[in-house]
């Protein structure tokens, strides 16, 4: 006799594995619970950057243990934190090796104050973009449909057989999240970040003005109107300030592309090189700077 194929059975299956298998490596971050981590290795739990307060917290895992952490790798650009904490016998959870698309079955776990919580839903759109703790586009991620409390960032996505699919990171209301998935950037990062090294992007060392800003701040003082974001501030000792870019100079283009808002900086700077060539209109008179990067700076703001 055949079997009639049921899926709710085949769902409530899937849900008891994502349960079993993420309640030990699922851990609260913070005394309050303030987000969520997963344990990615032996002593090394990851979370987002935004659920950090200073470099030491506490983690508490499903045995009850409060234990505290301290940061051993961070990329707060990408919004990601690892950190070097007695894990014990909890497991790491296994990396997910299937790409998530839309339509996909997708589990979200989380450890709060009241316990290990998890929930159901799917990926309901592919590559959104969300902004780090400093304000920074990330691209790349999913959008899905699995609940998430207060405190859930930071925690485990899961795929149908229970393994580690992507990081939920940011709650977009009516119903939507978003999670980075666990693709090979992902992965690398995490690689980096749990053997020490912090990860920053380029950064030019000034603070920028919006378009519509610098629009209206040539108008008033009788500058002729012309694309580009306007340098507020230059940070001392930061490349632009060692290349001679300063207060009120008009950057219009990094290596030819032209720049419209903050993100069309990052990006350049991000496909640079370690000198970019960076357009500016000081006062009527168009130059080219060349900007030599050394090391990332956690100060600046572009």
């Amino acid at each position: 006799m055949s079997t009639i194929p049921n899926p709710l059975a085949d769902l409530s299956a899937a849900a008891r594995t994502a349960a079993a298998t993420s309640a030990p490596s699922t851990v609260a971050i913070g005394r309050q619970g303030r987000g969520t981590g997963v344990v990615v290795g032996p002593d090394r739990v990851l979370t987002n950057a935004h659920n950090l307060r200073d470099r030491t917290t506490q983690v508490t895992f499903a045995d009850g243990r409060a234990v505290q952490g301290r940061v051993v790798g961070a990329d707060p650009d990408h919004d990601l934190v690892v950190l070097d904490v007695e894990t014990a016998d909890a497991p790491p959870l296994t990396w997910s090796d299937h790409e998530l698309e839309v339509g996909d079955t997708v589990f979200a776990a989380a450890r709060g104050t009241r316990g290990h919580r998890v929930t159901f839903g799917m990926v309901s759109a592919a590559d959104r973009a969300f902004r780090g703790p400093r304000g920074r586009r990330v691209k790349g991620a999913v959008e899905h449909t699995a609940p998430l409390a207060r405190g859930s960032s930071g925690g485990p996505l899961l795929d149908a057989e229970g393994r580690l699919a992507g990081i939920n990171t940011h709650r977009l209301g009516e119903g939507f999240y978003l999670a980075q998935p666990a693709d090979a950037d992902l992965r690398e990062r995490v690689g980096l970040l749990a053997a020490g090294t912090h990860i920053g992007g380029r950064r030019l060392g000034v603070a920028i003005v919006g378009a519509d800003e610098t629009a209206r701040l040539r108008r008033r003082v009788g500058l002729p109107e012309q694309a580009g974001l306007l340098i507020q501030g230059v940070v001392a000792g930061s490349p632009a300030a060692d290349a001679g870019l300063g207060e009120g100079d008009l950057v219009t283009a990094i290596d030819g592309t032209a720049v419209r808002d903050v993100d069309d900086v990052w990006d350049a700077l991000d496909a640079g090189g370690d000198t970019v060539a960076v357009e500016v209109v000081r006062g009527s008179e168009t130059r080219t700077v060349s900007v030599t990067f050394t090391a990332a700076t956690e100060e600046d703001e572009a």
